[in-house]
C-alpha cells in the first residue's frame, strides 16, 4: 500500500504499538489502548448496529441498508484472543457486510488469560449455532474474521467438520494466525515493517492462550500448519506482505491448496497486519474489501 492514506494508517498502529510497549498499568490498560483500534477506520454509511445475545455469547449484529434477508456473516475479531472485542471492530465489520450485501454477526467471544482455550472455539460454535437456530442455512453463513478471528474462521468450519455438521458456506480468513510456534523466518525478517505485532506481543497472547491447558503449539486444534483441512469449505485467505505473519499465511495457503479447497490467495502488496480495520479511510484496503464482498456474494449465492 503506498497511497498517503496507507502511510498514515502504519503511523496510526505504530503509535497504538508503542503505547502497548510502553504501558506498565497491566493488562487492562493495553485492553484499554487496544480499544482504539477502532479509530483507524472510518464509520460505514448505511450500516446500523444492534446487540444480541447468541446462545450465551454477547454480539452485535451490523446489518447494511438492503441486507439479504436470507444471508449472514459470523465475524471474529482481532487480538490474540487476549485483547479488542466486537466494540472495537465493529467499523471493519460493517464494512465487509456491507460489500457481501448481508448482515454480520461480530462475536465477542471469551478473552484469555481469564478464559484459556478452547472457550474462543466454544463461543464461535455456540455464535454460528444461533444463527442456524435464528433460521439461516448454513450454506448461507459466511466466516470471516482476522488475525485469531482469522484463525476462529477457519476452526469453526473444520470442528463443524468434525462434528458431521454442516459447514458455512464460505470463509474469509484475514492475517489469520496460523503457527502457535511462532517460528516463521517473517516473525524476525519482517519485525521493521511490521508496525502492530511484535515477536513478544505474540508470545504474552500464546501464553494467556494456552498457557496451563498442557496443549502442543503444534496440535492440529490450535495450529492450522497442522489441522487437517480436508474438505474445508470454500476460503478466501488475505493478508498483508508486510505483517510478521505473512510467512505463515503463505505456507497455509500451499497446505489449503494441497488439500484441494477452492481457494483464493491474496496477499496485499505493502499490506499491514489486519488492515481491514482501516476500511473508508485507506482505498487499497477498501478495494481488498470491495474484493471479499464480491467473493463472499458468489460463493454464497446473495443477489
Amino acid at each position: 500500500m503506498n497511497s498517503p492514506e496507507a502511510t498514515r494508517f502504519a503511523e496510526f498502529l505504530e503509535s497504538l504499538s508503542a503505547r502497548i510497549g510502553a504501558s506498565d498499568q497491566g493488562l487492562g490498560t493495553v485492553r484499554d489502548i487496544c480499544e482504539s483500534l477502532h479509530l483507524a477506520g472510518a464509520e460505514p454509511e448505511g450500516v446500523t448496529y444492534a446487540e444480541v445475545d447468541a446462545h450465551g455469547v454477547p454480539a452485535m449484529w451490523a446489518v447494511p441498508e438492503g441486507a439479504s434477508g436470507e444471508h449472514a456473516l459470523v465475524h471474529f475479531h482481532m487480538g490474540g484472543t487476549v485483547v479488542a472485542s466486537m466494540h472495537s471492530d465493529r467499523k471493519a465489520a460493517g464494512h465487509i457486510a456491507k460489500a457481501a450485501g448481508v448482515r454480520s454477526l461480530i462475536v465477542d467471544f471469551r478473552r484469555s488469560p481469564e478464559n484459556p482455550y478452547p472457550a474462543q472455539v466454544d463461543d464461535a460454535l455456540a455464535a454460528f449455532e444461533w444463527l442456524v437456530a435464528q433460521g439461516y442455512r448454513p450454506a448461507n453463513i459466511g466466516g470471516v474474521g482476522h488475525s485469531v478471528g482469522g484463525f476462529l474462521a477457519v476452526m469453526l468450519a473444520l470442528t463443524l467438520r468434525d462434528q458431521g455438521k454442516e459447514q458455512p458456506g464460505a470463509i474469509v480468513s484475514i492475517s489469520p494466525w496460523c503457527d502457535l510456534e511462532i517460528a516463521n523466518d517473517d516473525i524476525v525478517g519482517k519485525a521493521t515493517s511490521d508496525k502492530l505485532l511484535t515477536r513478544e506481543l505474540l508470545e504474552l497472547f500464546r501464553q494467556c492462550w494456552l498457557g496451563g491447558t498442557g496443549i502442543s503449539y503444534t496440535d492440529p486444534r490450535i495450529s492450522l500448519l497442522h489441522a487437517d483441512l480436508t474438505g474445508l469449505a470454500p476460503t478466501s485467505l488475505h493478508w498483508g506482505d508486510s505483517e510478521i505473519l505473512a510467512g505463515e499465511a503463505v505456507a497455509f495457503g500451499e497446505r489449503l491448496v494441497d488439500a484441494g479447497v477452492d481457494v483464493s490467495i491474496r496477499p496485499l502488496a505493502g499490506g499491514q497486519h489486519s488492515f481491514v480495520i482501516a476500511g473508508g479511510r485507506v482505498p487499497e484496503v477498501d478495494e481488498e474489501i470491495a474484493r471479499m464482498g464480491s467473493w463472499v456474494r458468489d460463493k454464497l449465492g446473495v443477489k
